[in-house]
């Protein structure tokens, strides 16, 4: 029974893994989405998220957790410096996956993994967010309102 054992091994040892996952988010950083199968993908968003989460705020100890995880010092730049700023005000999931199909060679289940605010095709679609205003009794009372005065005048008048 696998109780408890939220890693996923990926097949490797842990220095293996560690050292795939950290080149993987590097190249996530870099290229901001990167084509990989659906198992690495899932392992790789669950190792960048907490990054991204630390980049939020840019303190030097923050910095150095950062680069112990990645351990290159121009994708840790590329993420503090432009990354963070772009998902400020995001509470999480910075990362989509997105299934692509089988690989030809050996079937296996591909997908894409992109940050989430630099995908250009999913942010045209929405045009800027604009809150949700009720049209009460203010637009309607502010044109009928110079209307009314000025009958009163007119009416005072003819008096």
């Amino acid at each position: 029974m696998r109780h408890g054992k939220k890693v996923n091994h990926l097949g490797r040892k842990t220095a293996h893994r560690k050292a795939m996952l950290a080149n993987m988010a590097c190249s996530l950083i870099e290229h901001k989405r990167i084509n990989t199968t659906v198992a690495k993908a899932k392992a790789l968003k669950q190792f960048v998220e907490p990054l991204v989460t630390k980049s939020k705020e840019d303190t030097t100890h923050n910095r150095r957790i950062v680069f112990s995880r990645l351990r290159n010092k121009y994708a840790v730049t590329e993420l503090f410096r432009d990354v963070a700023p772009k998902v400020g005000d995001r509470p999480g999931g910075y990362t989509r996956i997105i299934k692509l199909g089988n690989r030809l060679g050996d079937n296996a289940d591909m997908a894409m993994i992109e940050l989430v605010d630099y995908n250009e095709l999913y942010n045209a679609g929405k045009p800027a967010k604009k809150k949700a205003r009720r049209r009460g009794g203010k637009g309607k009372k502010a044109e009928t309102a110079p209307a009314a005065p000025a009958k009163e005048t007119a009416n005072s008048e003819e008096e």
